[in-house]
């Protein structure tokens, strides 16, 4: 028979394979990662990932470790990302860098209309609004599949933005598509891609 940590540090580590462990909606495990973190992140070394655990925005995620990545085989394979899709996280991204500076509001709420008002300045021109709105609506349900925008219950067409998309664009990547967004600016051509 399992004693309850051994219990809690198996359901920690099957919680981290689904995907992203938050605060606020695994309290169970997020305590079993404060308290027993050790034997969560030994698991994981044995196979090459890292458990990344961010105490001040309050999630954890796995990660293949930097150095075994030529030694073993991912984990999980990489996926390239198509243009809106990259994009809207980098303008999900540069927003919540504004919000937090500005706001006193625990989460970032947007509603489909914001988004799509940052897209659609990105997006090629096009005299078919319909077929516009329909690219936003399938960019951002790849952005809630990818678990970086959260579908609020009982508002209709209104999104929390993950704060794990801090882990995956950083300020570097900010940095790059500011500069390329300066050259959008002074190219003006419509749908440039930055």
């Amino acid at each position: 028979m399992r004693s309850e940590t051994e219990v809690a540090v198996s359901t920690a580590a099957i919680t981290l394979m689904r995907g992203v462990v938050y605060r606020e909606t695994h309290e169970g495990v997020w305590a079993t990662l404060q308290r027993h973190g050790a034997p969560v992140r030994d698991h994981f070394a044995t196979i090459g990932v890292d458990v990344v655990v961010d105490d001040n925005e309050g999630y954890a995620y796995l990660r293949a470790q930097v150095d075994d990545a030529e030694e073993l085989p991912r984990l999980v394979n990489r996926r390239s990302l198509s243009y809106p899709v990259s994009l809207l996280l980098v303008l999900l991204r540069k927003r919540m860098v504004e919000w937090e500076s500005t706001s006193n509001e625990p989460r970032l709420i947007l509603t489909r209309e914001q988004i799509g008002e940052m897209l659609a300045l990105f997006l090629a021109d096009t005299s078919n609004e319909a077929r516009q709105l329909d690219q936003v609506d399938s960019t951002i349900k790849k952005v809630v599949d990818l678990g970086f925008l959260r579908a609020l219950r009982g508002q209709r067409d209104t999104f929390e933005v993950r704060r794990i998309l801090k882990a995956y664009v950083d300020a570097q990547t900010l940095a790059d598509f500011a500069a390329k967004l300066d050259d959008y600016r002074l190219d003006g051509s419509p749908g440039a891609q930055p």
